[in-house]
């Protein structure tokens, strides 16, 4: 079983990219502070994609706290030198707010009510895996 739940706060703004093919791929960064150490904190790339990139865009800023669902997924490849560059990162599932520090959408209202959407972008069965 590949899942992970990370909570933290971003470390930039999400950066929204297009594919050519018109599909929307968000890039965040999550600080992850260690329990019971003040001055340890892991730092992981996301990686969000379709109607989950946009609303990572629109509603979420440097700062954000997040609640993080996702799997973990190599992330090596060979540059045009011929250099293997090897990483990981944390491809999204599901996530959410945390905190109170919510971006403010122009004429004060925070964000939309759809919980975020999960990752296969069905909002059906959305709730269906939580057992309360």
């Amino acid at each position: 079983m590949n899942k992970v739940i990370l909570s933290g706060n971003l470390t930039r703004d999400p950066e929204v990219r297009y594919m050519q093919s018109g599909k929307a791929m968000a890039r965040l960064g999550l600080a992850v502070s260690r329990p019971f150490s003040k001055d340890q904190t892991d730092f992981f790339t996301l990686i969000a994609w379709d109607k989950q990139a946009e609303f990572c865009g629109r509603y979420l800023k440097k700062g954000s706290g997040v609640i993080v669902e996702g799997r973990v997924e190599n992330d090596n490849y060979e540059d045009k030198n011929g250099v293997k560059h090897y990483g990981t990162r944390i491809q999204i599932d599901r996530i959410e707010f945390s905190g109170s520090n919510r971006r403010q959408d122009g004429g004060g209202n925070s964000e939309p009510e759809d919980n975020f959407g999960g990752g296969n972008n069905n909002d059906d069965d959305f709730d269906a895996d939580v057992p309360f």
